[in-house]
């Protein structure tokens, strides 16, 4: 019983704590875009800090099946960026960036409180850092459509994008299978860690 209900508890923590990180995660992409010119993601009611605007079924999902996951797509259009490749990769890495944002400014919070005990306000803290680290890492993946890939895109030769970007409508079953045959979790666990040790967390 105890185990179950700790994992009832552990759950009713992340949440909140997976419903913030991916807001702010897919706000920040339609606020950059917003600012380099583009009306989309206004057009489209994402520019809004309300969850269910930005929240992704299977995304969500896939953070309680293996710790990583991602919200619904920000609709842009770089076509209203002065340089859309450039503009395209300033959009992308809004997204990470967020996440390694709520992350720190978690961590302060716990740290100027004062946490060095377990309670529920120092647990949901803990775990709102670590979830926005997994999101942020997660997400630079460079598999289309993962923010990673459009930021790889920016530095690609022009006469290979169009064979890169069709690898998208593959996207989730490449992310599927990498996780489940060729454990990628392998090889991001060290990248996690870098930002978990930044932060003063305990290592994945």
């Amino acid at each position: 019983m105890n185990f179950i209900m700790t994992k009832i508890i552990g759950y009713l923590l992340i949440i909140p704590a997976l419903v913030i990180s991916v807001t702010f995660h897919e706000f920040m992409h339609g606020f950059v875009s917003s600012r380099l010119g583009d009306p989309t993601p206004k057009q489209a009611g994402r520019l809004t800090l309300n969850p269910l605007r930005h929240l992704d079924l299977l995304g969500s999902i896939m953070i309680f099946l293996v710790n990583f996951g991602w919200g619904k797509p920000m609709p842009i259009n770089p076509t209203y960026y002065k340089n859309p490749r450039r503009g395209t990769m300033y959009v992308s890495l809004a997204g990470p960036l967020s996440n390694f944002f709520i992350a720190g400014v978690t961590v302060l919070i716990m740290r100027a409180a004062n946490f060095t005990t377990a309670g529920f306000l120092s647990t949901s803290l803990y775990y709102l850092a670590v979830i926005s680290v997994f999101l942020g890492v997660f997400n630079l993946i460079p598999v289309p459509p993962l923010d990673g890939s459009k930021i790889l895109a920016a530095f690609m030769p022009r006469n290979l994008l169009p064979a890169y970007y069709s690898m998208e409508r593959y996207g989730i079953a490449i992310i599927f299978i990498g996780f489940y045959f060729f454990r990628w979790d392998r090889y991001l666990t060290p990248l996690v860690n870098v930002f978990f040790k930044a932060f003063g967390l305990p290592l994945y």
